[in-house]
């Protein structure tokens, strides 16, 4: 699904959705940046470790789509870094990128 609208601006949404999609059979999930309240982006609300601990709990694996270099934040760009190390949250630039991550 495709959408223009914020599907996330709560970690209650975000969990929610990632929810609806697991008992739906989908144990891994494509987000698009544009898709994500900006709150997320900015670690010091808290939003995004709210929302990705409870993909890590839950074992749904997650992909977010976007142009990450646009953010200044150091801790942002070291979160996204060491996420990306990983597979179970990773940040990357293309729907493409997204599903080779999630194949492997």
């Amino acid at each position: 699904m495709l959408s223009d609208q914020i599907l996330i601006q709560t970690p209650e949404e975000g969990l929610q959705l990632m929810v609806d999609l697991y008992y739906q059979g989908h144990g891994e999930i494509i987000l698009h940046e544009q898709n994500i309240t900006p709150g997320f982006f900015d670690l010091k609300t808290g939003i995004a470790g709210e929302i990705l601990q409870k993909f890590t709990t839950y074992r749904v694996r997650l992909a977010i789509v976007g142009d990450f270099a646009k953010y200044d934040s150091k801790s942002l760009r070291d979160f996204i870094f060491e996420s990306n190390k990983g597979r179970q949250v990773n940040f990357v630039p293309s729907v493409e990128e997204a599903l080779r991550r999630l194949a492997s």
